[in-house]
């Protein structure tokens, strides 16, 4: 009995804080501009700890590019460095949605 029940109360605590968390403490939720090798802007969904749709290997994330359409290691960029241009480009481009 207790072997079942483990996986379905797992789920349900992973499913609690995915849905809690939707917002993070600066209240911009999980989506941040990130910045391809190549150079592209986008934007993608970072769960702290996790990696639904990325290759974590500790702070390095391997993920694919909606922009050049390949795969790339993408690192954060803050905003605050970003012309209006450049924003409103990443923001036009998401890779795939998971929330």
């Amino acid at each position: 009995m207790l072997s079942l029940l483990l996986p379905v109360v797992v789920l349900a605590i992973v499913i609690v804080v995915v849905v809690i968390s939707a917002r993070d403490r600066h209240g911009q939720g999980f989506e941040r501009i990130v910045r391809c090798r190549a150079g592209h802007l986008f934007t993608t969904t970072l769960v702290p700890g996790m990696s639904f749709k990325a290759v974590r290997l500790w702070n390095v994330r391997f993920e694919r590019c909606p922009v050049g359409r390949h795969w790339s290691i993408v690192e954060r960029v803050d905003e605050s460095t970003l012309s209006p241009e450049e924003l409103a480009e990443a923001r036009a481009h998401h890779d795939v949605r998971i929330l």
